[in-house]
Order: C-alpha cells, then sequence, then structure tokens
C-alpha cells in the first residue's frame, strides 16, 4: 500500500521501545563477553593495548581501519593536507589550471609510495583503453576493461604486475591493489563515455586527470568519467551558499566518529570474538544475531557489493569449539566464567559487525569526500544508514560504484527491472564482474551466488504478490494491515541478507553458527523473538521513510512555478 500509510503513535512508541531495550541488552551482554575474553590466547594477536588513559586493551582486528587511523595516518593526512595546499593555491593563481594541477600532484604521490615503474605500469593501462576508446566500440572496450581487471585479480599475471611495486611495505600491497583497481574502472568508464558521446573529442590528457586525482585514486569513491570532466572543467568554480559550514561540519562528524569507534573498541571485541569459534559458540543464541534492520559491509580491506556494490571478504581462520546445551552457558576468559541467559539479548555481535562496517564506510568515504568538496567537486554521497537497509534492492556502501555497475552493466542488461528474464541477466553479469574484480574464490563465489539469488527472489515475490488471488487479498486489507504485513517480510528478508553476506563478513563457519543457533537449537523462542525485534526495526524505518516522504512533496508544493 502507499507509503502515506501511518500507524498509531502508541503502536510506533511500543516498537521504539522494544528496539531500544533489546539494543541496550545485547549491548550489556556483548560487554561482558568482551571483558569475559580480554585474556584468552586467541585474542592477543587482536586485542592490544588501547590508551592508557581507558585503561582497557583495544580490539585492532580491523586490517583497514588500523592503517587509515594508526599505523598510516601521518603519511596519509600528509599526502592528503599536501594536495588541499596546492589545490587551494592553483585555485587562487591559475584556476585554469587546477585539473592539471590535481593529476600532477597524483602522479607525483603515486611515484613517491609506489615507484616510477608502478606510475609507467597504470599508464600502459590507460593508453591501452584510451586506444581503444577511439574505436568506438562499447562492448570492445568492456571487454578490455575486464581483460585488464583480471591481469590484476589473477596469477601468475599479478605476481608480475607486483613486481612493478618499489618496496615490501603492507600498504604498498594494500595501495597496489586499490589504485590497479580503481584505474581499471576509470579508464573504462572513460572509454565507455567516450563511445556514448562520439561528438565530444576527449583526449589522453583528459583521461590521466581524471584517472590521478589523488584523494579517489587508492580508496575511491569513484565517480563516473562524465561526472568528473564536467566539475573539473569549470575555470571559475562557486561554491554554493553554506557549503563552507557543510564541509567543516563533515570534517568535524568524521573526526567524532573516528575518536567514538576507537572507544567503542576497548569495550567491544566484536571483530575479534568471531574468529574464536569456540569462545562464539559458548555466546547465547540472540548475542550471535541482530535484531535491527541493515545490512553491512565487509571487515577487512574492501567493500561489499549488495546489488550494485563492492566487497572484499576475508575469511576468519579458525575452528568449531563446543557448545553446551542447557539454559545458561559459561564464557570462560582468564578462569573467570560469566553465567549469561541464553535467549533476550537482541542486537548481537552479527548486527555489531554490521553497524561497524558502515560506520567505517561512512567515515572513509567521509574523509575523502570532504577533501574533494574543498576543490569543487560534488563527488557521491556517503553510504545510506544500514537501518534504513532492508531490501536487497536499495542495498549499497558506494554509492560511487553503485553508479558504476548501473550505468554500464546492471541498467543496460536489465532495462527497467520488471521482467523476470532479463532481471536475472543484468544480476548473473553484476555479479560475474563484482567476482572478478574481488578475486575469484570459493568464499566469492559462495557469497556472490547467494546475494544474486536474493536480489531476484524479491523480484519473483514481488511478481507473486501481483498475482490476482493474492493482490485481491491484500487489497481486502486495510493500509496499516498491509503494511505490518510487508513489514513481516521485511523482516525476514532483512536476515537473508544478514546470512548471505556473514559469509564475507567473518566466515562460512561463523554464518553456520549463527544459522544453526537461530533456527535449530533456538527455535521457536529465539526466531521469534529476533523477529519482532526485527519487525519493529523494519516499521520504523518504514514510519522515517513515509516522514521525508511527505516533507519532500510539501517542498515540492511551495516551490513557486
Amino acid at each position: 500500500m502507499g507509503i502515506k500509510t501511518a500507524l498509531p503513535a502508541a503502536e510506533l512508541g511500543l516498537y521504539s521501545l522494544v528496539l531500544s531495550g533489546a539494543l541496550a541488552y545485547a549491548g550489556r551482554g556483548l560487554l561482558e563477553a568482551s571483558q569475559g575474553g580480554a585474556h584468552r590466547r586467541a585474542f592477543r594477536e587482536s586485542v592490544r593495548p588501547g590508551w592508557e588513559y581507558i585503561g582497557r586493551k583495544m580490539d585492532v582486528a580491523d586490517f583497514e581501519w588500523v592503517m587509515w587511523f594508526t599505523s598510516f595516518r601521518n603519511a596519509i593526512i600528509f599526502a592528503l593536507s599536501g594536495h588541499v595546499l596546492f589545490a587551494k593555491l592553483c585555485t587562487m593563481v591559475a584556476p585554469q589550471l587546477r585539473s592539471w594541477m590535481y593529476a600532477a600532484y597524483g602522479a607525483l604521490a603515486v611515484v613517491g609510495t609506489m615507484g616510477p615503474w608502478y606510475l609507467l605500469l597504470l599508464l600502459g593501462h590507460c593508453v591501452g583503453l584510451y586506444v581503444v576508446s577511439l574505436l568506438r566500440q562499447p562492448w570492445l572496450c568492456l571487454g578490455l576493461g575486464l581483460a585488464s581487471l583480471a591481469s590484476f585479480k589473477l596469477d601468475p599475471l599479478i605476481s608480475w604486475q607486483s613486481g612493478f611495486v618499489t618496496g615490501t611495505s603492507d600498504l604498498q600491497e594494500v595501495l597496489f591493489h586499490g589504485g590497479s583497481g580503481f584505474t581499471v574502472l576509470r579508464c573504462t568508464s572513460f572509454a565507455l563515455e567516450s563511445c556514448a558521446h562520439p561528438d565530444r573529442r576527449y583526449s589522453l590528457a583528459d583521461l590521466l586527470k581524471y584517472n590521478f586525482y589523488l584523494p579517489f585514486f587508492f580508496f575511491g569513491p569513484i565517480m563516473t568519467f562524465d561526472r568528473f570532466h564536467a566539475q573539473v572543467s569549470q575555470v571559475e568554480p562557486v561554491r554554493r551558499e553554506g557549503e563552507l559550514w557543510r564541509i567543516r561540519a563533515q570534517a568535524g562528524l568524521s573526526v567524532v566518529a573516528i575518536v567514538a569507534v576507537d572507544i567503542f573498541f576497548h569495550f567491544f571485541y566484536i571483530l575479534t570474538i568471531p574468529s574464536d569459534l569456540k569462545f562464539a559458540s559458548r555466546l547465547p543464541d540472540s548475542a550471535l544475531g541482530g535484531c535491527a534492520p541493515g545490512p553491512g559491509q565487509g571487515r577487512g580491506r574492501g567493500r561489499h557489493f549488495r546489488r550494485t556494490d563492492l566487497c572484499a571478504p576475508m575469511a576468519a581462520e579458525s575452528h568449531w569449539g563446543s557448545w553446551r546445551p542447557g539454559g545458561q552457558h559459561l564464557l570462560q576468559g582468564g578462569g573467570a566464567g560469566i553465567p549469561l541467559k541464553r535467549v533476550g539479548l537482541g542486537a548481537g555481535l552479527a548486527y555489531s559487525n554490521l553497524v561497524y562496517d558502515w560506520v567505517k564506510a561512512a567515515v572513509l568515504f567521509g574523509v575523502v569526500n570532504t577533501v574533494a568538496r574543498l576543490d569543487h567537486l560534488d563527488p557521491p554521497r556517503p553510504p545510506k544508514c544500514i537501518t534504513a537497509l532492508y531490501v536487497f534492492a536499495e542495498t549499497h556502501f558506494d554509492r560511487g560504484i553503485n553508479d558504476w555497475l548501473c550505468r554500464y552493466v546492471y541498467d543496460h542488461v536489465g532495462g527497467e527491472h520488471s521482467a523476470v528474464i532479463p532481471e536475472l541477466g543484468a544480476t548473473v553479469a553484476t555479479f560475474a564482474i563484482t567476482t572478478l574484480w574481488l578475486g575469484p574464490c570459493d568464499t566469492v563465489y559462495l557469497w556472490s551466488c547467494l546475494n544474486c539469488f536474493g536480489l531476484n527472489f524479491e523480484l519473483w515475490v514481488q511478481k507473486l504478490a501481483e498475482w490476482g488471488p493474492l493482490a485481491r487479498i491484500e487489497a481486502s486489507l486495510s493500509e496499516q494491515m498491509s503494511r505490518r504485513v510487508r513489514a513481516i517480510f521485511g523482516a525476514m528478508n532483512f536476515w537473508a541478507i544478514i546470512m548471505y553476506n556473514l559469509v564475507s563478513l567473518n566466515s562460512f563457519e561463523f554464518t553456520e553458527l549463527v544459522a544453526q543457533r537461530l533456527l535449530l537449537t533456538g527455535f521457536p523462542q529465539t526466531t521469534l523473538a529476533v523477529l519482532f525485534v526485527t519487525y519493529c526495526g523494519v516499521q520504523l524505518v518504514k514510519e522515517r521513510e513515509r516522514t521525508l516522504t511527505l516533507e519532500e512533496q510539501k517542498q515540492d508544493k511551495e516551490k513557486p512555478e
């Protein structure tokens, strides 16, 4: 039924109370579990001394977060600060040359961190795709782009090309994969846009200025070439009213989020616990699950792909531990036992991982986008809050990658996404490219198949709901009851999203543990309790969507004609 359908205020208040209580209870349970496991032998590698004035150990299991904000923080700040300084000077002195300055500074930064041979390697890929773009054949451009991408993902070519990097630090390994992969995507975007607009004569210099823009070079987000070229080519860019204030607010919010996450990791070891399955298997059923809507982005070295986004799964190397049935479990840590009730914690370990992954994506993109906005660019917005996501078709964490895949693959093959067969072809093609991007392996194959099925299954259910008898049944319901029924399906769909993505968030073994505990050993009490709390969250999200829609409609009516 329509988005304008409202529920009674008392009912929404009950949903808020249930959700808040469940999250608070789960938080207390995870805090106790973290305290109990702090001195376990399996935690020593990833739980290390943190801030002295907090006096607690800190979870450092996420390599990407530690790299950005601890290990290589000063180098990253130095590089981005230098870019901002030179960009400001060039904009003041010769604004017509600012795009050249961006490319020159980016190229120098690449040479300084990766060596001149790596720069020449990337220039070779750029020139190859530029030459193919002159033929104005989209299929050839996309084919060469995928071949270039495969050369950075499959042996023996990846081993040969990694030899072009000067140095052997951990940072260079990450920068090699990020810079190479995003270079191929950007060059492919350039080639396809050249084919789509044969009347516009783009030069090799335009491609190099696009590719070597430093804030986007190694980690994204990616802007399609047409958008970047149009914005960076403005001779005298003008800021909108209040834009500087918004840039400062975004920078301040990013700093606050970084500090908050670091403090959080001193008390909740949500990234380390899943890697110790012997310890995790003793947690209560609901401590392993989540209860509010929203999938998360992968932990580790990359981003997750939901519908049209990319991920880089990292499987935790761990073994099965023992699980003892009964009314209570005992978490052993450092010789101390912590009794925990088996059911009722609500929002738990899986949801915490998903929330963290979204926060990490928002912070990383927030930092980079702040620099891009200072350069008078309009980069892709940060990812949508995961608590507002409960369907596959709306789930993505990198709007830039989402736009890239939709523009060149998903929408091109699937059309309006209303027919079953074209949609199946579109999703298979999109996830096939995603599998190549991530690097083919068993975990990626499984993850891609599950998410591809989930996206298609949503369309099948939608078609089934439009079938005559079912459509008449829904039409006989009140709008409020129809919204409640749809929220039930949304809650179940949310859990499908979680289970499909836990495979890459942690490991197949941990996913199997969560599924077994929620669907088998915890059935029906834990299953129904978690679904009910999830249902409450979905209803609150729907209410938020309804409010925003009404506000937008009101603003549209107030606009002068």
